[in-house]
């Protein structure tokens, strides 16, 4: 019985160590067979010409970028970098070295350098053959102006000047010197062109600029950009009335307040209107980028709202009453609706005569504080950071590019702005003045008067 006993605990125990050796065995061919794939790669790599751009490493594995883009995972191995060149050094002795290259970048420069008219967007978009994980900094006297790959920048004066991109990845840095003639050009100080005129009902709409029933809104967009060039003045109606336009030039963000939008604010009579601008992104010359607003003095108060909508209503006829209480109905997109007075001042019709039965209007909405005293009506300006709020001569009327938010409120830092766009920011009337309505009278930019 005790044999017996004997040769079931041998032959058990034999199982087990054949077992554990089969085990072993199988390890040892996975490993095998995990480092055969790994050779492999590494000499595909090796035969393509490939090289090592960047390379990570967690808890002894490794995963290698290369210049093609692909990642190779390796493990059970030592990784050396040293004079440009990868090599790794398997268990078994074996080696394998790759070259490990900074960022192969080029940039297409013209015979003589880049040249550009000061306060026009200069762009230059150099090729990158590997561009996986490589971090991008163009310098302009040392200091970094661009963190991408793709460079856009305005200069504000004429010049010569040297631009330097360096280009790193984990191999190291390389880095690419360019020259930059920027000639100098005269530039009109106001508004060139007028891109889109939108009012909202108001006693000056149709008169200004004068529309009739032929009119489109094409023809009224030209009739707003010949004011407005020629030194007239137009008028945006109640809330949401709109108009947007540019300039021959970018208006560049220096150091300090930057541009006016002219109005005709008097003190105790201010119309604010918002100001949105945006940049030619896409370089087509069009205001279809994205626009940010000045956060002036009422952004951030409890009071004011954000996307804010109104919709207004064509009459069904004018009224006989020359002050009609209910003559323009409108609706809000938070539940409110009411109506915009006729007053006997003006007696044409307040609704667009190029526009259908109803149209919708939005943006920023600020509470509006006017009021009546002593028979005179104040409408008080808002602190800072609107159009037609304070007079134009008055500093307190000039916007700093700096102020301007996206669209979540985050502070941005724009190099310049080529569009302007303005809407009439609150809703507000009285018998004696009328509504509030944002008047536009043009344009100055800051920078072109500090060498006059």
């Amino acid at each position: 019985m005790k044999r017996i006993l004997f040769l079931l605990s041998a032959f058990v125990l034999l199982a087990g160590c054949v077992k554990d050796d089969i085990n072993d065995l199988k390890k040892e061919v996975n490993d095998l067979k995990e480092r055969m794939a790994l050779y492999e790669s590494l000499l595909d790599a090796l035969n393509n010409r490939l090289y090592v751009t960047g390379y990570e490493e967690k808890d002894g594995h490794y995963t290698i970028t290369m210049s093609d883009g692909t990642k190779l995972s390796v493990s059970n191995c030592v990784i050396t970098l040293a004079d440009g060149v990868m090599t790794f050094v398997f268990a078994d002795g074996h080696t394998i070295s790759i070259d490990a290259a900074t960022p192969d970048v080029t940039v297409a420069e013209p015979a003589g350098g880049f040249v550009i008219d000061k306060m026009k967007w200069l762009h230059i978009q150099p090729e990158a053959a590997d561009a996986a994980g490589v971090a991008y900094r163009w310098l302009l006297d040392g200091e970094e102006i661009s963190g991408e790959k793709d460079l856009l920048h305005v200069f504000a004066e004429a010049g010569t000047y040297h631009l330097e991109l360096k280009a790193r990845n984990m191999m190291g840095e390389s880095s690419h010197t360019v020259a930059v003639t920027v000639n100098d050009k005269t530039y009109m100080n106001g508004i060139a062109k007028v891109y889109e005129y939108l009012p909202a009902p108001g006693q000056f709409i149709n008169a200004m600029p004068e529309a009739t029933a032929d009119d489109t809104p094409e023809t009224m967009r030209q009739k707003a950009e010949a004011a407005l060039t020629g030194g007239s003045m137009i008028c945006l109606g109640g809330f949401g009335g709109y108009v947007v336009f540019g300039f021959d030039h970018t208006i560049v963000n220096r150091e300090g307040n930057d541009f006016i939008v002219l109005g005709n604010a008097i003190t105790g009579s201010a119309e604010p209107g918002v100001i949105m601008v945006s940049y030619d992104a896409n370089g087509n010359g069009l205001p279809d980028d994205e626009w940010y607003e000045i956060a002036g003095s009422e952004y951030h108060k409890p009071t004011t709202m954000m996307n804010y909508e109104m919709t207004y209503y064509k009459p069904a006829s004018e009224p006989e009453n020359p002050d009609e209480p209910e003559y323009i109905r409108w609706t809000d997109n938070h539940g409110q609706s009411g109506y915009i007075s006729k007053n006997n001042f003006h007696t044409q019709p307040y609704y667009p005569l190029w526009m259908g039965d109803s149209y919708t209007v939005g943006g920023t909405f600020m509470e509006e504080l006017m009021y009546v005293q002593e028979g005179v009506s104040i409408s008080p300006a808002c602190d800072w950071g609107y159009a037609d709020n304070w007079p134009n001569t008055d500093a307190r009327a000039q916007i700093d590019i700096d102020w301007a938010v996206d669209r979540l409120g985050n502070p941005v830092k724009l190099k310049g702005v080529d569009f302007v766009r303005v809407h009439t920011g609150n809703r507000a009337e009285n018998s004696i003045t009328g509504e509030i309505s944002t008047e536009v009278a043009g344009f100055t930019d800051l920078n072109l008067l500090i060498n006059q």
